[in-house]
């Protein structure tokens, strides 16, 4: 929700403070970052056995989404300002793992190495159960703030990303080839990239916002 739709700044940063500290709001932050370290680890390790670039795009989304999670939780009850500006840093990080993820590909593309599809198959579907419980505990919270709204875009993204891992784990088994794979971390680059951008323009929307209503009243952000 942007500053100047609101009568002050006091105003709006208190409404938003009592928003994101509501209890189940932060509980859920708790078990997102949790459940999200615990498949970094697991995704690393049999991606790595796997030979699967789109495994170890997934891993590296997982790392990125903890940290997120504990930013999130760092900024809980700050003012509006704060919050922005650090859904600003989720945004910039998120299309930057989309960057990563495309040289990633180039690389393995370049390398000429197929992964291992069952591997890929059964830790996608894991995956998969664990980013949809996120979701659906964080589906209540995706209209809030900025820093709010990236929580949810990183949950949403990560459950659609482990269903293409699974399609691509079939595509690798029925053509022998790392294409598939391939074409899932292109999907998932694009997906990162798309989301970060979003994310960014909302939180500098807010801190434009901000920025306009404080100079009004003389006040320095």
């Amino acid at each position: 929700m942007a500053c100047t739709s609101c009568h002050s700044s006091c105003s709006t940063d208190t409404a938003n403070a009592a928003q994101t500290i509501d209890p189940r709001w932060r509980k859920a932050l708790w078990i997102a970052l949790a459940v999200n370290a615990t498949m970094f680890f697991v995704e690393l390790i049999t991606g790595l056995q796997a030979n699967s670039v789109s495994l170890l795009a997934d891993a590296v989304d997982f790392a990125g989404d903890a940290a997120n999670y504990a930013i999130s939780l760092a900024v809980l009850s700050m003012a509006l300002v704060w919050r922005s500006r650090a859904a600003w840093i989720k945004g910039v990080t998120m299309f930057a793992y989309g960057v990563f993820v495309l040289a990633r590909a180039g690389w393995m593309l370049h390398a000429g190495s197929v992964p291992e599809p069952l591997t890929m198959g059964v830790v996608g579907f894991i995956a998969l159960l664990a980013n949809a419980g996120v979701a659906v505990l964080l589906y209540a919270f995706r209209t809030g703030d900025a820093n709010m709204r990236s929580v949810w875009l990183c949950s949403r993204n990560d459950a659609l990303s482990n269903v293409a891992v699974m399609l691509a784990a079939f595509g690798v088994f029925g053509t022998g080839s790392a294409w598939p794979d391939l074409a899932v971390a292109g999907v998932m680059a694009a997906l990162a990239i798309s989301a970060g951008v979003s994310v960014v323009r909302q939180a500098r929307g807010e801190l434009g916002g901000l920025q306009t209503h404080g100079h009004a009243h003389g006040v320095g952000l």
